[in-house]
């Protein structure tokens, strides 16, 4: 779970905080992006003179496919987020709150404070350009396809020729001047 009521914490002085465990919780992150372990961690919230300061530190791993040789790869991901939360309504009034800041992360009219979409975030932006199964991964034949890593002893001669590209061969054959 992370969503945090946090209307105590609103009426606390400017200092206080409160950590709470993330354990084993799952997120659907991207439609091309999956986790392969749960996300755990911690998470503190702090109240500022106006706002919630969220900080956490979770990990979690990644599924995907190396880049070279397309096995199957989990990745693990540390994250650490700092957000700054702001009241959409005030907690003695509650008339809303206009402060002129559209994007800011926003506390829910009940003083909920959802951190889905900051962790979704953070899990995409630290996921690696490029898996590898190992740094050392040798992939993929361009000739043939067979995967390098499992073959010691593999070549192709000179002649040896993508068969999709056999009609543009013909076609440089008869183009080459004898």
């Amino acid at each position: 779970m992370l969503s945090y009521n946090v209307a105590s914490l609103l009426r606390s002085v400017p200092g206080t905080e409160r950590r709470y465990s993330v354990d084993d919780v799952t997120l659907d992150i991207a439609p091309d992006l999956r986790l392969a372990e749960p996300i755990n961690g911690e998470v503190r919230l702090s109240r500022t003179g106006r706002s919630i300061l969220a900080q956490a530190w979770l990990s979690t791993a990644i599924e995907g496919y190396c880049s070279r040789c397309l096995k199957l790869v989990v990745a693990p991901i540390d994250v650490k987020i700092e957000e700054e939360a702001l009241p959409s309504i005030d907690i003695d009034t509650g008339q809303p709150i206009n402060d002129g800041e559209p994007d800011a992360l926003r506390l829910d009219g009940h003083h909920e404070l959802d951190l889905g979409e900051p962790v979704r975030e953070a899990i995409s932006l630290a996921e690696p350009i490029t898996l590898l199964c190992r740094e050392e991964c040798r992939g993929l034949c361009p000739t043939c396809g067979v995967d390098l890593n499992t073959v010691t002893d593999h070549s192709h001669s000179e002649d040896a020729l993508d068969p999709r590209l056999a009609e543009l061969a013909k076609w440089r054959d008869r183009a080459e001047p004898n």
